[in-house]
């Protein structure tokens, strides 16, 4: 099987299922906050490795050889797809102020990235790939600097009421 089928179902979580919610919640899930430094850096790297990660998907295949590593692979695999699934349906309900701080997001300020780089490293397991590793670690490090600039702008947006949040809730765990 093609590595690409693995992005089916993320792709559909990520995008008919949170229109499903709200459509509203699709333009907010593709802004990002204004950088500026390295963070410009980081966003250009982010971008980049978005692409990286989906591109070699085409050319990759899963070896379905069902060894504790395959199973393991798609476990990890599918709690990112469940999470991303949880993180989407919270993520399309704001609370008044436009702030997500029920449901999951009372546990992680960004669960979103969380469940990406899960299911993603469940991804690079199923389709053994160490280049898909790379990449993903390259991405979840510029994801760190885009979260910086979303937490900055947040702050901005929603004052202390968003610094009370970062006060009781984890960046991610």
């Amino acid at each position: 099987m093609l590595g690409f089928f693995l992005w089916i179902p993320f792709l559909l979580i990520r995008f008919p299922f949170m229109a499903h919610f709200s459509r509203k919640a699709l333009p907010r899930a593709a802004y990002f906050a204004p950088v500026q430094g390295k963070e410009k850096i980081a966003y250009l790297g982010y971008q980049i490795s978005n692409l990286a990660l989906f591109l070699p998907t085409f050319f990759t295949k899963v070896d379905l050889d069902f060894s504790w590593f395959f199973y393991l692979g798609l476990f990890i695999y599918l709690l990112g797809l469940l999470l991303c699934a949880v993180c989407v349906a919270h993520f399309a309900k704001p609370d008044d102020k436009g702030m997500n701080t029920q449901g999951i997001y009372r546990f992680s300020r960004h669960p979103m990235y969380l469940a990406y780089f899960i299911c993603f490293l469940g991804m690079a397991m199923l389709l053994r790939s160490i280049p898909f590793v790379i990449i993903l670690i390259l991405f979840q490090l510029s994801a760190h600097w885009i979260i910086l600039a979303e937490e900055r702008w947040c702050l901005v947006q929603f004052g202390s009421s968003y610094q009370d949040y970062m006060k009781q809730v984890r960046r991610y765990i």
